[in-house]
Order: C-alpha cells, then structure tokens, then sequence
C-alpha cells in the first residue's frame, strides 16, 4: 500500500464476511466517501477515522426483510436498536399497509388500522409534502415524498414496498366487492407510478382489511409491472393451512410471472418446506424471510374479531361489538385468551405486558369482557403478542429447518408499538448469530453473512449493497463472534443486542462503541 493513499475510513484487523459465502479471511477494509474503496493488506494506510476490528469479523451491513419500522425508524431509540444488531437497511410498506400512496382519506385508514403495527405518521403539514417536514397540506401523500422524507433524516436505510391494501383502499375504500375493471386500471396506474418513484416491490396482507378482499386476479395483475422486483405477501393462511396460501401464492406467480417473497414462514416445517420445493420445482422464483422467535404480534382485532365484523370500518364494527350479535362467538375464543399479551393499549397503559387472563382478572371481568373493553377504549387500535399452540422444542426445530433453507432471508417483523413489544425488533439479527451460528450451527459465519446481506439486497434490488467488495457502498458491520447475543426477552422485550459496537452507513459511522454518533447518513434505496 502506498503510504500515501488516505481515506475516510480503515477497518483495520478484521476477518472479513464478505457476503458471497467465501469463508472469513484476515483483511483491512478502506472507505472513501460513501464507498468502499479496498479490501486487503493495507498496510501503511491512513485514515480520519481507524477501526481496529482485531478479532472480531467485518460484515456488510445486514438488511432486515420484514421491519414495521414506517413510523418508528425516525425514534432514535429504534435506530439503536437496529444497529446494535448489525442491521442497516429496513425494508418497509409490509403487509400490505403504510401511509403512502394515497389521498387524505386513505393515509388516515392505514395509519388508523395498523396504528399498533405501524405507529402514527409523523410530523405535522407544510407545503413541501416530506415527512421530516410533514405530509403536504392536502394530507395525501407519495411513494416519492414518503422516500424523501426518509432520506438522509435518519441512520438506517429504508427501502419501500408498494402496500397492495393501501392502494385498493384508495380505489375502493373499504369495499369488500371484487375490483371491477376500472379499478384495477386505477389500482395498476399507482403501481406503476410507486415503481417509477423507487418502490422495491409490491406487498399484501391477505388476512388484514381490505386486503382479505382481493381475489388472486387482482393481485397478479398489480404484480404484472414490478419487472423483477418482488411480490411479497403475508398470505391468506399459515400453519397447517399453509397449502391454501402457498397455492395462491403460485397460482399469482403463474399469472403474472413477478418473483415472490413470502413474510414471515416459520413452521410448520414440514408441512411448509414441501410448499417450497414443490413452487421452486414448478419455476417459480420463491424466497421468504423468518424470525427466530416462535410467538407473534399483531392487532387484536385481527386475532379476535370474526369475518363478519368490518374491522375496516371502525365505527361500525366497534356497534357490533357493543351489541349481542357476539354473543355465541366470544365462547369460542376460551383457550386463546391464555395465549395473549397485551402489547399496546392507548389508555389502558396499565394493561401493558399483561397476558389477556391476568388483566381480566385485575379489572374484575371476564377475558372475553374486557377484550370487549379494550377494543373499544382503543377504537381497535390494541395489539398482542400471541404464543402458538406449538411453542416449545418442536416448534424452535420447525424454525431451524425453515431457517436452513437456502431460499430463506432475515427478517424481525420488528414491531415498535406500545410499552410492551415483542422482543424480535430487538434481538432477532442477534439471535441468529449468537444462537443460530454460535451456539446451535444452523449457519456457518459466511452463510449468516449471505442469509442476513447478500440474498436479501439482491431480492430487493439494491444492486451495490449486501457485499464488502470495492465499489460497493460502505455499510459495514464490525461484530465480535464471542459475544453477540440478543438480550431481549419477552418480559423486558426493549432490551438491547451485545456485540455489535461499529456500524457504517453510507461510509458515515453511525454506532461507535454501542452508541450512535448521531449522523443520519441512510438513504432512502430506490432500486
């Protein structure tokens, strides 16, 4: 190296993960502006800023799938818990939910029907239609102006998908009827549009509102524009009815020939690792992301409230459930009230962190009544984390098999609500290194590297990010191998990652020594 050359950045010492699944190697990483500008000996290199990464591993900053982060990636807090974990770029607009495109009207459904999910739109209402100033005076707001509200305001990446639910309910409102021509024409027109401003793909949540409504044509028309970029779903069924989603699933990639990414896939194994290979064996470009966790969170309503109940509707679902229309149906919910915990509940803060039982017990009611109560002092805005009838060894080996898969990707689901999430926006990347390489072996060091970087960034279409290769941009991860460890638990579920101390976005260090520098370098990606 000559003694000459300088750069913004050496990390100097490190074992290099470069993402193509080589095995780690003894290498300095250089930074010059926001990329990466060699990878090697460098001896005799000099930097403004050197990192001695000297036993630990060097790793492109991983991108996390599944992120419910649309509101919350501006709360420093969250930055710092993503980056603790090693995670640089969150994918957002999942579920087929989030706050753009659309008029006024439907920028308050999503942020009013995934408020538990999503959290509020931020900011208040000038005219320059950016969220680091507020949504435009009108109220509606962009693909492109939700981007740029993103870009540059804060320290992780944001990559977008078009929200399949959003849109239809711009076209239809809450309209459960099949869409007519017309407004697939309408519902197309902003696909296209989304994709011209630098969405990432096109997501559904099958079993939210409205997106339950939309019949596989629908669905494979608005993916036949993506080009490559995926359709990811959050499908119409899971667990031991997954072949109903999974048949969906193959039926819109047979008609509309997009690549599909499926949210969320954890087990059973058995039943869903056969789904798999039979739709890659049929030429379908499959991926999916998991957790490493075997419980969920969601909106109670969801979980609760039957398919006759319009959750989409507030105010009229809300009549339904202060009538005795119910009457026959909250009996049946017996054994789920056991298997709740109240995540979020504006009002009933105190309920927070308690199962559904225990809070009962504390208001003087039945489960079943005070579900009723919180619903409606909530206006359905409450949320839960949900156990699964098979917590336990057979469902962490369910996880493990599906983790293993090389169609598989990381994702949290990462949801920052409420006083009382679940632990998986806190610790699920450093649960895949610390338990899933570390202690269990389910990955070696580099395939966590291509699972957790270089698989998802090119799903996503993010073509110079995912690898620690000249050229690239410089998100970089330095991470030490004997101790990261997620530390969040599902009784103290905020608590933060170890082992992760320095963290580059964009060449810029954004967590130094556990702690954020407080620059905001990450970039809203358009692929």
């Amino acid at each position: 190296m000559n003694p000459g050359v300088r750069f913004d950045v050496v990390i100097s010492g490190g074992r290099v993960l470069d993402g193509t699944g080589a095995p780690p190697f003894r290498a300095d990483v250089a930074v010059a502006g926001d990329r990466i500008a060699a990878v090697g000996r460098l001896d005799g290199a000099q930097a403004e800023t050197v990192i001695d990464a000297t036993g630990r591993f060097v790793a492109p900053g991983f991108v996390d799938c599944h992120a419910h982060g649309d509101a919350a990636v501006f709360d420093p807090a969250v930055q710092r818990a993503a980056l603790r974990q090693g995670v640089t770029t969150f994918v957002l607009g999942q579920d087929g939910l989030s706050f753009a495109p659309g008029s006024a009207a439907t920028v308050a459904y999503a942020a009013r029907y995934f408020a538990a999910v999503n959290g509020p739109l931020p900011g208040g209402a000038p005219q320059d239609g950016s969220l680091s100033g507020g949504a435009p005076q009108d109220g509606s707001l962009s693909v492109g102006q939700l981007l740029d509200g993103y870009d540059r305001a804060v320290a992780l990446n944001t990559a977008y998908l078009l929200p399949h639910g959003t849109i239809r309910y711009d076209v239809m409102g809450p309209s459960s009827a099949p869409a007519s021509a017309g407004d697939l024409a309408a519902m197309v027109r902003h696909v296209e549009r989304g994709l011209s401003e630098g969405a990432a793909g096109l997501s559904s949540g099958l079993e939210y509102l409205p997106g339950r409504y939309a019949s596989a044509e629908e669905l494979a028309a608005l993916c036949a524009p993506l080009g490559g970029l995926p359709y990811v779903t959050h499908m119409r069924a899971y667990g031991v009815r997954a072949g109903v989603g999974m048949a969906e699933v193959v039926d819109i990639a047979r008609r509309s020939g997009a690549a599909v990414h499926v949210s969320h896939l954890h087990g059973p194994a058995g039943v869903l690792l056969p789904l798999v290979e039979e739709a890659l064996g049929e030429g379908v470009d499959l991926t999916f992301d998991t957790y490493p966790y075997l419980r969920g969170n969601t909106i109670l309503a969801m979980v609760v409230l039957p398919p006759s109940v319009p959750g989409a509707e507030t105010d009229r679902a809300l009549e339904m459930i202060a009538s005795d229309g119910l009457d026959d149906w909250w009996p049946t919910l017996a054994g789920t009230w056991p298997r709740l915990t109240v995540s979020h509940a504006p009002g009933l803060e105190w309920a927070e962190g308690m199962t559904m039982v225990a809070a009962a017990e504390r208001a003087g009611l039945e489960p079943a009544a005070f579900c009723r109560r919180l619903l409606t002092e909530t206006r359905l805005e409450a949320g839960v984390v949900s156990a699964r009838p098979d917590e336990g060894p057979e469902g962490e080996e369910s996880v493990r098999r599906m983790l293993r898969h090389p169609s598989q990707t990381g994702g949290s689901d990462g949801i920052y609500v409420g006083g009382h999430p679940h632990p998986r926006g806190f610790g699920a990347f450093a649960r895949f290194l610390g338990r899933h390489v570390r202690e269990l072996g389910d990955w070696t060091w580099e395939q966590a590297a291509v699972h957790l970087a270089a698989h998802p960034a090119r799903r996503f279409g993010l073509a110079d990010r995912g690898l620690v290769r000249d050229g690239f941009a410089a998100d970089v991860v330095v991470f030490d191998p004997d101790t990261v460890a997620d530390l969040a638990t599902y009784a103290a579920p905020r608590t933060l990652a170890s082992g992760v101390d320095d963290v580059l976005v964009s060449g810029v260090r954004v967590l130094a020594g556990g702690e954020l520098t407080g620059a905001t370098p990450g970039r809203a990606l358009r692929p």
